[in-house]
């Protein structure tokens, strides 16, 4: 018991504790003490006087400091060169280093692959002939390097594995998921991705949207960097406009192709693009792929800034008007195709989710899936079993050139009479798809054959890994295919008003590598991007003909690559609507519309505020008029409501010393920050008409996503 000052009366006191404010506030309730009692007033005066005295001794520090006028006008300076600096703008220079960044890790992660993938080379090719040594360095080396992939990235984060790419489509439309783009996924997501690429053909495996995820990350760093060196607050159109410049970085730097970059992350990544962030997503590409490609130039890879993949196909008569027909063949073939490689892979991809003992090992030994998987395809490739037949000696890019090449293989293999060497001919990479016993034809036949699944079962290995890169070089292998048989029907070429030019099987390669790979992701500027990669325009309008045959097919359906992917995963993100039959604009808003949930009046009292808050755990609240006539006015998040009820009390405030806030009781409309609705839908308004708006105000859809997508099956 102690004597309070100024009463003449005893009284209890109150326990000594120290805190802020917020927790003593938490604290008094909870042993349910009178907020004006004098243990509480003494409390805060202890806990005023030991802020007042850091205060003071923060000030003693900063004087003691030496050279205080040298240290004022070093950081004058620093504000002065700021400002001259930003006078053009600050997101020039975030952007152009988001691209340089990403190009040079890029050309290093490029680098250690070529590396570790020659060391492999070499040991093959050391051991001779003892077949069982040379199996055991050729399957060995890419389980090693896959379950290392995988238990490296899981450990440090269950983010890191895959695409990346269905997650950032989701940011993207509103619904923020931190934890994918945290930097502590960037450690793992380059370490595994090298790994991963370093396995070669044996995973046929790429990074493009890897990178594009890794791109994203840098972006939200270079975010928040930019935050605090400007001095503006948090501002989320900042955020999504350096993502989707991101996106095309990713590409850009992958590639060396800005132009198509741009389009890819305009196409894939958003479902609705700004163009505000048109010039920013060239200028970073632009950055990031001029530097990609300069560093080549510096490492004396190249002689001056070239193509990624050559071709010398021919400019005055590439092709005849009589094969436009052969193309719009090709663009059915890759668009049923791919329709084919959808559903199995989104089938594969919830099988193994489902399946008792692959989502065991998922769950629990990620690693060892990752290595069964890798044994299974190395055996496959190698070399002297079946993957004598399926040109398993090349890497992923020497596949693209070999079946770039202008040449007709079906006529060089009938004059060859070469063995196949024991090492790979970089002039000659055609040898290694030819085999005397099943010819040209039978070869590129058993290679699409047995990647087919291939390629679906690696998509399933849970790490860092591209998707795009292997979908290319396989739509290339379909066109190759089908140009070596035009080459064949017509030896002579094809006559065409009186002039007979030969069949080019390269450029049939080329429009089936943009037409499988763009209708497999749903996009066109994968057209853009073949012409970019090997620098010939000639084909441009068979290819794109292609591409739009392919896509037509595959849209009418299957959904994207990128789309199966989410709606596995089930991710809070809305795809397009596939259906186009009139009964789908029959489906109205009150048929799926959440009715239960928890409203606010704007006049609330602290009360009716800590019963909803207590009762439910929702992120947001909308807020209505009045009970009566529930007319909404806005949605409050809860940690809003959170803060207002620490900061209020559900009395009247007690009379408080002098020189001490006062404590507010006033409702919620008067003391709570109420963000405004921008879309309000009828219950009649059909499903169609929300998925545009939804889109064009950039996809708030949150938990109605999941929803819809169940509807759309």
């Amino acid at each position: 018991m102690v004597r309070q000052p100024g009463t003449a009366s005893y009284q209890q006191a109150a326990p000594i504790c120290t805190g802020t404010s917020s927790d003593l506030l938490l604290l008094a309730r909870s042993h349910h003490w009178p907020m004006a009692t004098a243990g509480s007033w003494r409390v805060r005066r202890e806990h005023h006087a030991a802020q007042e005295e850091a205060e003071r001794i923060l000030v003693l520090e900063e004087s003691w400091r030496p050279w205080p006028r040298t240290r004022r006008t070093i950081r004058g300076c620093l504000e002065c060169v700021k400002r001259q600096l930003f006078r053009v703008g600050d997101d020039w220079y975030f952007l152009f280093f988001l691209g340089v960044i990403m190009a040079l890790i890029s050309f290093a992660m490029d680098f250690t692959v070529s590396r570790v993938s020659n060391a492999h080379k070499w040991l093959y090719q050391e051991l001779g002939d003892h077949l069982l040594l040379k199996y055991l360095s050729w399957t060995m080396y890419p389980i090693a390097l896959s379950a290392f992939s995988t238990g490296f990235s899981q450990s440090i984060t269950p983010h890191s594995g895959g695409s990346g790419i269905p997650e950032l489509k989701t940011i993207l439309t509103g619904v923020m998921l931190e934890e994918y783009l945290a930097i502590k996924n960037f450690g793992a997501k380059v370490v595994g991705l090298t790994c991963t690429l370093a396995c070669g053909s044996t995973i046929f495996l790429g990074k493009v949207g890897p990178f594009v995820h890794l791109s994203s990350m840098i972006a939200a760093y270079l975010g928040k960097i930019r935050t605090s060196v400007v001095g503006e607050y948090e501002n989320k159109s900042k955020q999504m406009e350096m993502l989707v410049a991101a996106a095309a970085v990713g590409v850009a730097t992958v590639f060396g192709a800005p132009i198509s970059g741009v389009l890819f992350s305009i196409e894939v990544m958003s479902s609705h693009f700004a163009v505000r962030d048109y010039w920013r997503g060239f200028f970073s590409a632009t950055c990031g792929a001029f530097m990609f490609r300069l560093l080549a130039v510096f490492n004396s890879e190249q002689e001056t800034i070239t193509a990624l993949f050559k071709t010398n196909f021919k400019i005055d008569f590439p092709f005849d008007l009589p094969e436009t027909f052969f193309f719009m063949v090709l663009g059915g073939i890759c668009g049923i195709l791919s329709c084919a490689y959808l559903f199995c892979q989104r089938w594969l991809l919830g099988y193994v989710r489902r399946n008792m003992i692959t989502a065991k090992l998922l769950a629990t030994d990620k690693p060892i899936y990752s290595s069964l998987v890798a044994l299974l395809l190395a055996s496959i490739t190698f070399p002297p079993s079946l993957g004598h037949f399926m040109a398993s000696r090349l890497s992923m890019k020497e596949h693209l050139t070999s079946l770039f090449d202008n040449q007709t293989w079906g006529l060089l293999s009938q004059n060859a009479s070469l063995a196949r060497p024991p090492q790979v001919d970089p002039e000659n990479l055609w040898i290694e798809w030819w085999e005397p016993s099943i010819t040209i034809y039978g070869s590129l036949a058993l290679f699409l054959v047995m990647k087919f699944w291939m390629l679906i079962l690696a998509t399933t290995m849970p790490m860092p890994a591209g998707y795009f890169m292997p979908l290319f070089v396989y739509g290339a292998a379909i066109g190759r295919l089908v140009g070596e048989v035009v080459a064949f029907l017509f030896p002579h070429g094809i006559q065409s008003e009186g002039v007979v030019n030969t069949i080019t099987p390269g450029g049939y390669a080329l429009a089936g590598a943009a037409a499988f790979s763009g209708s497999v992701t749903h996009t066109l500027s994968t057209a853009l991007l073949a012409f970019e990669v090997t620098g010939q325009i000639a084909h441009i309008l068979p290819v794109i003909l292609a591409v739009l045959v392919a896509n037509a097919i595959a849209q009418k359906f299957q959904p994207s690559f990128y789309d199966g992917t989410i709606i596995v995963k089930k991710l809070p993100y809305l795809p397009r609507i596939r259906s186009r039959h009139i009964g789908s604009y029959s489906v109205t808003t009150c048929q799926f519309m959440n009715t239960h949930f928890a409203v606010l009046a704007k006049g609330a009292s602290f009360e009716e505020v800590l019963r909803v808050v207590t009762s439910t755990d929702d992120l947001e609240y909308p807020i209505v008029e009045s009970t009566e006539s529930l007319m909404l006015v806005g949605m409050v998040q809860r940690t809003e409501l959170v803060r207002y009820l620490h900061t209020h009390d559900e009395a009247k405030p007690s009379p408080q010393e002098p020189g001490e806030k006062p404590r507010s009781s006033g409702t919620l409309g008067d003391n709570c920050a109420i963000e405004p609705i921008t879309l309000q839908l009828s219950p009649w308004t059909s499903l169609h008409q929300v998925t545009g708006q939804e889109e064009g105000l950039g996809g708030r859809a949150l938990g109605r996503g999941q929803a819809w997508q169940e509807r759309q099956g």
